[in-house]
């Protein structure tokens, strides 16, 4: 069985986490198979967006049992290449020039959580429940403390990455870390629906978007304008931009 089920609907990829009996737990395949596919995306001409999934009852629990048994009797250098390689993941995720959307059912915790957070976009079902428990055992929600600070407030932040409890989806969405809650027996179809927007979109515009929004996060507000401007004249050059205008004018 493989780990990482991959299909396509239109213009639409799901990944789905195929390790149900483990609550779609990470292990070192799973992170493979996710870095694999994500880099393939951007070699699909007509792909409009990625849905990552969890097969079963829930979205992704964290490490799996026997990660966290390795990293106990781990040296530094193998915990370092360890990590670097889920937090590669996150940066892959950003970098695909597609959206990426989180459809959360069941738990997502601890990595589970940071992978639905490191989406562009999440979406939940109403009983889904997030947080990171890191904090209990001694571990550290690292990789997605840059994420997370950059969707929420230092303090709301300091509290969700220390306190280790759990929140619910209908929480997610007041704090911005979800973009939508639909009812659990419409769930997929809800997904489906909300992934189809981005067949009514321009994939060019959508990806300079993508890349735009990331590129000025660090950026001085001088220059992200500036940086803006030069992508809304690149923009305009664009086949897409240029038959839309068309388009456009002729109504």
């Amino acid at each position: 069985m493989s780990e990482l089920h991959i299909s396509d609907d239109g213009g639409v990829r799901s990944l789905t986490l195929n390790r149900p009996e483990k609550r779609n737990a990470l292990n070192d395949a799973l992170v493979r198979a996710l870095k694999d596919a994500l880099r393939a995306a951007d070699d699909i001409e007509d792909l409009r967006c990625i849905v990552i999934r969890g097969a079963g009852k829930d979205f992704c629990s964290g490490a799996d049992l026997a990660s966290i048994q390795k990293i106990a009797s781990a040296t530094y250098e193998e915990n370092l290449e360890d990590a670097k390689s889920l937090g590669e993941v996150f940066e892959l995720i950003r970098q695909v020039r597609v959206p990426v959307i989180a459809a959360v059912h069941g738990r997502a915790l601890a990595g589970g959580c940071g992978l639905a957070t490191a989406c562009d976009l999440v979406v939940a079902a109403r009983s889904a429940r997030f947080g990171y428990p890191e904090v209990k055992i001694g571990f550290v929600p690292a990789m997605v403390a840059a994420i997370l600070r950059r969707n929420l407030g230092e303090k709301k932040s300091f509290e969700l990455l220390t306190q280790g409890f759990e929140y619910s989806a209908e929480e997610a969405l007041a704090l911005g870390l979800v973009n939508a809650v639909f009812d659990d027996d419409a769930f997929d179809t809800a997904v489906a629906d909300y992934a189809s927007r981005y067949a009514k979109t321009s994939a060019s515009a959508v990806a300079t978007t993508k890349r735009l929004l990331y590129d000025i996060d660090t950026l001085p507000i001088i220059d992200a304008i500036d940086l803006g401007a030069e992508t809304n004249a690149r923009a305009r050059m664009t086949e897409d931009c240029k038959k839309g205008i068309a388009r456009f004018l002729e109504k």
